[in-house]
């Protein structure tokens, strides 16, 4: 055993003894963070506004303090970028990780000197809670790869701005840089698909062991690694061990992993955002990522089918259940107060508390009142995919609501296969099904001939990227939404496909 891997277990071990001792007091951890939040910025421009002297408990925080989202935000983070102090959080911040917004534009969230530290620590944590987990350390001396925007940053009013992952990558530990892949001058190149061949030349002949970023764009990777070698990917890096992912649902891509790795590899889910790092996979037994309670960041949760009530019972961290669907909102130590992410969640475990993400608040299908959301649309894939053997490389779905044929409106699913697929009726009806099984609003509305069946539409091979590309949006943390209740993004891949 070298050195390094001696000195990660020891350090593993030490890191996990003390998040199993916030993680064992969940209350009393969010409720000392709630107070040194509210302490810190009760004299900013934001804490004056909202009377942060006066606030004792919750209750006063819910009373004094609405929630929003980044537009409703925006007056105070303009006055951020604008250059003046203490506005949302004490001093200016370090950074603005910029990021694209639907609605608002471009985003400029703020990362403070305070906050920056939680996401490498939360990042660094999950990979020391494997080893204290599993006991294996062997890939801390191979090379390790992140996926990641490029670490070139520019500079506003007196702030560096860039995008969060090119920001952390200046916080790469120094124990880590000899082993990080790829080379800072290939990180830097904004083309996303000269950058994967460039990192394609420079990892090939390298021991690499641990390979991180979104699957879709891991998997282009692999993809390009394997049309060059006519090998798998697990016998050009036989030491690949950890394969560390966020952003979107591994489990539709997983059977195309195991099928481009030729073996089963071990993987870490994050859960990070440029609002905050919020949870990390700590166990590779248990469902869910752990909630990082201790981190900056004191969170609030409102049931999905309630938020948009005009008000709607805000719940803390001792108030939720297993299994319900929650709006996410945080209140960090980069100036974000009653922050609605956008992202839905469910509790898998509440001892400690483990979420996974269940989709977007405004990502949804209810064109009929069916309710449909990105957990069950997934999960649906997944068994079709299981049941026919069809490998899955990415999909989306939108509500057809006027079809050509005159028949009744159905779910439109763009799905882009791995191999050219044979049975696709099989396929549609073993997603319907699961998806009935799962949401009985959809069922009912196919029982009551309200809807037909789904309909699969098939995406040709790199029909995404090519539709990424065409919004400008190819490659680094961008992602490809996977319902929409318009056809915006449906009706630009079909004219696409038909061209």
């Amino acid at each position: 055993m070298s050195l390094k891997a001696f000195g990660a277990k020891i350090f593993a071990k030490y890191i996990r003894n003390k998040i199993d001792t916030w993680a064992s007091n969940p209350t009393k951890t969010q409720e000392h963070v709630f107070k040194q939040l509210i302490d810190t910025a009760k004299t900013t421009a934001f804490g004056v506004d909202h009377q942060f002297e006066n606030i004792k408990t919750f209750s006063d925080f819910a009373k004094h303090v609405p929630i929003r989202d980044y537009e409703q935000l925006k007056p105070y983070v303009n006055r951020v970028v604008a250059g003046e102090k203490n506005i949302l959080w004490p001093g200016k911040p370090l950074y603005f990780a910029k990021t694209s917004g639907t609605t608002s534009g471009a985003k400029y969230i703020p990362l403070t000197k305070d906050s920056i530290p939680t996401h490498i620590n939360a990042a660094r944590n999950a990979i020391l809670c494997y080893i204290e987990e599993t006991g294996k350390t062997g890939f801390v001396n191979g090379n390790m790869i992140f996926l990641q925007g490029s670490p070139e940053l520019s500079e506003k009013n007196g702030v560096k701005l860039g995008r969060l992952s090119g920001i952390v990558a200046h916080y790469v530990p120094k124990y880590l840089q000899k082993n990080r892949m790829p080379s800072w001058e290939t990180n830097c190149i904004e083309d996303w698909e000269q950058k994967v061949d460039a990192i394609v030349e420079e990892t090939i002949d390298k021991n690499m062991t641990v390979i991180s970023g979104i699957p879709p764009w891991v998997q282009m990777y692999f993809e390009k690694l394997q049309q060059k070698t006519n090998k798998t990917i697990g016998e050009i890096f036989k030491g690949f061990e950890l394969f560390i992912y966020g952003g979107v649902n591994f489990e539709p891509y997983r059977s195309t992993f195991e099928k481009l790795i030729g073996r089963k590899v071990a993987s870490i889910e994050l859960y990070p955002a440029s609002e905050g790092f919020f949870a990390f996979q700590d166990k590779q037994n248990e469902k869910g990522m752990l909630l990082q309670l201790d981190s900056g960041m004191f969170y609030e949760f409102v049931k999905a089918d309630e938020f948009f009530e005009e008000h709607p019972k805000r719940l803390t961290i001792g108030e939720v259940e297993k299994g319900v669907n929650y709006v996410m909102l945080v209140s960090t130590s980069a100036g974000l107060w009653a922050y609605n992410v956008g992202d839905t969640i469910l509790f898998t475990n509440t001892s400690p508390y483990r979420v996974v993400v269940s989709g977007r608040i405004k990502h949804f299908i209810s064109a009929f009142g069916e309710h449909v959301i990105g957990k069950e649309v997934e999960e649906a894939l997944k068994i079709g995919a299981e049941e026919t053997g069809l490998l899955i490389n990415d999909f989306t779905v939108a509500p057809e609501v006027n079809p050509k044929d005159s028949g009744l409106p159905y779910h439109e699913w763009f799905i882009e296969f791995a191999e050219e697929p044979g049975d696709i009726e099989t396929l549609e009806l073993a997603i319907d099904n699961s998806l009935r099984k799962q949401n009985t609003y959809y069922d009912d509305l196919i029982e009551g001939k309200i809807l037909r069946t789904l309909k699969i539409t098939v995406v040709p091979k790199d029909g995404f990227k090519n539709y990424m590309k065409s919004i400008g949006k190819l490659g680094g943390q961008n992602k490809l939404p996977r319902l929409s209740n318009d056809r915006n993004i449906a009706d630009k891949l079909s004219a696409m496909i038909n061209k």
